[in-house]
């Protein structure tokens, strides 16, 4: 009874002492569970030769997004986002000579046998489907192409009147044709599911390399393409884990200079990413080129842990032999490691929070293979330490990382100046708040992020825009309650007044729809006169419109591309010349704007959103800015609670969330300053720095609670801190930073180097809150799970209700302490 009473006796902290009786119990059978470890990394490794590296267009597509929905139910018969546009560009003449037009057919032809295509959905001025209709003297509507292979020798005056009827055509004159005549297009639709983007890319690219000639430029540009070219860099992976393995080595070398220093950290990444990789595999995902960054950010981490564990043996082999050094490094970093790996896992998991496959993916995978980090490292390398021969030497020399945390414990070196530093973090606070105010939802330039502004896809894209009315598509879908509904006068008049309302946009480069059909086919059918290009009031005669024009064309499905075959529902599309955020809500701003206030004006018609280019990443944006505003509190909550209970302290969890806060805020200004849009890559990105970076906080105020309870003294329990984790903090940052740094310096794809930016941007904000803020912050706060702190019989750490004063530091305690 009165060992229950003793505060100090294990008997008086049952529940507390259920993990140390389990640390305990680990190293009692150290060969049987290394024996186990081993055992399941044969069996992860066999996994790996199944692992596919793939990207796959509908994994970055949130499925659940009702534009992505309408977008799975026209791609196949209206089109959808993966389009494939060739450009091409005669610098010394126009469109209309023979070689010209010769060019452009063999183009045609080429794009229409890429693997995949609809070939019901390919459009170019020298296609089958791009006709000249006319009324003949007898008053028959005809039709040909414009451009007949078996007639290459055309004269001038035969070419001059094909620009003629072509440039009267605006249905090819402005989309196909570009408005000064020398650069035409080749667009088509490409089959999700049935194309292949590698041989895709290798045909466009054989296809560029024989048609390309003085005086000729072929662009090339459009989603399948973009894939295709971030399949030519997948052979810098090998280059990137090269020289990142070099680095980390040599970064092993100058901290350590000892074989176990250099060799039990690698061992554990190499376990760690053998599982990580197994698992991949295991589940049947394929692993992204696009989110390669993370695999490696996992890698680093597990490093570093490796390398906190070595640190903290080694100084446990001053006092002790190597068996007792191992087990008090595992006593003293298994909780605390394994809060912060959960806290990693965390912010991994909450990614699928988010509606787009692709990230789900990578946060079941990714979650699991930061959680198998508490075996492969936490777990193993003390065990592994353990049996191990001791060192001969346990004496690490000085290097540069070892002055850092003296360094910052002089900055915090009392209340004053932790009051200061609070104020400049405040401070830092208002500017971060500032400038991430200036963050876009969607992208902030034209082109593609995924890579770099002089990269040849967004040339090719700058070029087709500069020329064209516009390359990216919004489309548009009408639907009606009847059969035949399209072809009433009062449902085609409302969706030309849409039209008009779109193209009160400036960056509305042109449209197309059956509005724009039946009018020009009535001019047609009155000599051309432009006072009959207008809509009919009688619906039959609408119908006979259509129906001229259907017949003018021996090639079946002439009005596929405005109406389906029941005339129930038509697709309007817009051209935009880019797809930047505010480009993409200004456009589906407009157009709820329009339904709102038209919206039941027509019996039985309803008009859906969105499809093509601008609708698809219109839906990845919504997505993304709902998956920030839900992910990123989600991340702050769960770690809070969870350090909350794991100190049983409500001012531990308020420390990490303060500490949270600092870091992500900042982290959002850095975007907002270098112009970074919040979208579907980014937003993981910055859950998963959250998660990561919050570990290095969480070791600094387990290491003041630990040194409070020693020593008795709070300046002196957080200068030891800061001397020791802050060390480690530091060593371990820069190793994080070593293991995505290559991607910033060698990737030739921009998203890859960004997020690796990005993530490092995060890792020295974490890093720059555990080394001086949490400090700061106990020295003014006096939290009482810190300055109450003691340790029973067994070591284990606790903190009264009823703290015990902290002691003022003067110079005679200071020595007493010193020399005690």
């Amino acid at each position: 009874m009165k060992d229950k009473l003793d505060k100090h006796s294990a008997k008086a902290h049952p529940t507390t002492h259920f993990m140390h009786r389990f640390e305990q119990g680990v190293f009692k059978r150290p060969n049987i569970i290394l024996s186990i470890i081993l055992m399941v990394t044969v069996f992860f490794a066999s996994q790996i030769p199944g692992l596919k590296i793939y990207s796959d267009f509908a994994d970055l597509l949130p499925q659940t997004h009702p534009y992505i929905e309408l977008h799975n139910e026209i791609k196949g018969s209206f089109g959808g986002a993966n389009v494939i546009i060739v450009g091409v560009e005669f610098t010394e003449s126009t469109v209309f000579t023979n070689e010209a037009l010769a060019r452009v057919h063999r183009i045609t032809q080429a794009v229409d046998s890429l693997p995949g295509v609809n070939h019901n959905l390919v459009a170019s001025v020298a296609h089958r489907n791009s006709r000249n209709v006319w009324l003949t003297p007898e008053g028959n509507v005809n039709s040909e192409p414009y451009y007949n292979p078996d007639k290459t020798n055309l004269s001038q005056p035969e070419l001059d009147n094909l620009r003629d009827a072509i440039v009267a055509d605006p249905r090819v004159y402005g989309p196909l044709v570009s408005p000064d005549m020398h650069m035409a297009l080749v667009k088509a639709q490409l089959i999700e599911g049935k194309l292949d983007y590698a041989e895709t890319y290798r045909q466009i690219q054989a296809l560029r390399a024989e048609e390309s000639a003085p005086g000729v430029k072929i662009h090339v540009t459009g989603q399948p393409m973009l894939v295709g070219w971030t399949y030519q860099y997948l052979s810098q992976i090998v280059e990137i884990f090269l020289f990142t393995g070099l680095i980390m080595i040599a970064l092993l070398v100058f901290y350590f200079r000892k074989a176990y220093g250099i060799l039990i950290p690698l061992a554990g990444v190499v376990v760690s990413s053998i599982w990580g990789l197994g698992i991949i595999s295991l589940f049947g995902y394929n692993l992204d080129p696009l989110s390669l960054v993370i695999p490696f950010l996992i890698s680093a981490r597990a490093m570093s842990h490796g390398i906190q564990l070595v640190e903290r043996y080694y100084q446990e082999l001053v006092n002790n032999d190597h068996i007792t050094a191992a087990r008090l490094t595992f006593e003293s970093l298994f909780r605390p490691g394994s809060l912060g790996v959960v806290s990693d896992a965390i912010g991994l998991l909450l990614i699928a929070i988010g509606s787009i496959p692709l990230n789900t993916k990578m946060a079941h995978y990714a979650s699991i293979w930061a959680l198998s980090i508490i075996i492969t490292v936490l777990l193993a390398v003390p065990l592994l330490l353990s049996i191990l021969p001791r060192p001969k030497s346990s004496e690490i020399k000085s290097n540069v990382f070892r002055n850092i945390g003296s360094l910052v414990a002089g900055i915090v070196s009392g209340p004053q100046a932790a009051a200061k530093v609070l104020l400049l973090a405040l401070a830092a606070l208002c500017v971060g708040g500032y400038f991430s105010s200036h963050v876009v939802i969607g992208e902030s330039e034209p082109g593609s992020p995924i890579l770099y502004q002089d990269h040849d896809y967004n040339i090719s894209s700058k070029a087709v825009n500069d020329s064209f009315p516009g390359s990216e598509e919004l489309y548009i879908i009408a639907e009606t309650d009847e059969n035949g509904g399209i072809k009433r006068p009062e449902v085609l008049k409302a969706l030309a007044d849409f039209e008009r309302h779109m193209l009160l946009d400036p960056e509305v480069g042109g449209a197309k729809g059956a509005p724009d059909l039946v009018t020009q086919v009535n001019r047609l059918l009155h000599n051309t006169d432009p006072r009959w290009v207008q809509i009919p009031d009688d619906q039959l005669y609408i119908g006979g419109l259509m129906y001229t024009y259907m017949m003018s064309n021996p090639i079946p499905g002439a009005l596929n591309e405005f109406v389906d075959t029941d005339e129930r529902v038509a697709a309007l599309v817009f051209y935009y010349k880019d797809h930047q955020g505010e480009t993409i809500r200004r456009a589906i701003h407009m157009a709820k704007q329009w339904i709102a206030e038209n919206e039941g004006k027509v019996d039985g018609l309803t008009i859906r959103l969105a499809g093509g280019t601008i609708g698809v990443i219109a839906a990845q944006n919504e997505a993304a800015y709902e998956t920030n505003l839900m992910v990123l509190p989600a991340v702050f909550a769960l770690i809070f609670i969870f350090v909350t209970v794991f100190y049983s302290s409500f001012m531990a969890g308020a420390m990490m969330l303060m500490a949270m806060i600092f870091a992500t805020t900042l982290t959002y200004g850095y975007m907002g300053l270098v112009e970074m849009g919040i979208n579907s890559n980014t937003v993981p990105i910055i859950a998963v720095g959250v998660g990561v970076g919050i570990d290095y906080s969480i070791y600094m105020m387990d290491r003041i609670r630990a040194e409070m309870a020693k020593l008795g003294n709070l300046g002196q329990a957080v200068r030891a801190a800061i001397g020791t984790t802050g060390l480690a903090i530091s060593f371990t940052a820069t190793t994080l930073i070593a293991g995505i740094v290559m991607w910033v310096i060698l990737s030739d794809l921009r998203f890859q180097s960004d997020a690796a930016l990005l993530l490092i941007v995060m890792v020295v904000l974490n890093a720059i809150a555990a080394m001086l803020l949490v400090p700061s912050w106990v020295l003014l706060m006096k939290p009482k799970f810190i300055t109450s702190a003691y340790t029973d019989d067994d070591g284990v750490i606790h903190a009264d209700h009823n703290p015990r004063p902290v002691q003022k530091i003067t110079p005679e305690v200071e020595k007493e302490k010193i020399s005690a």
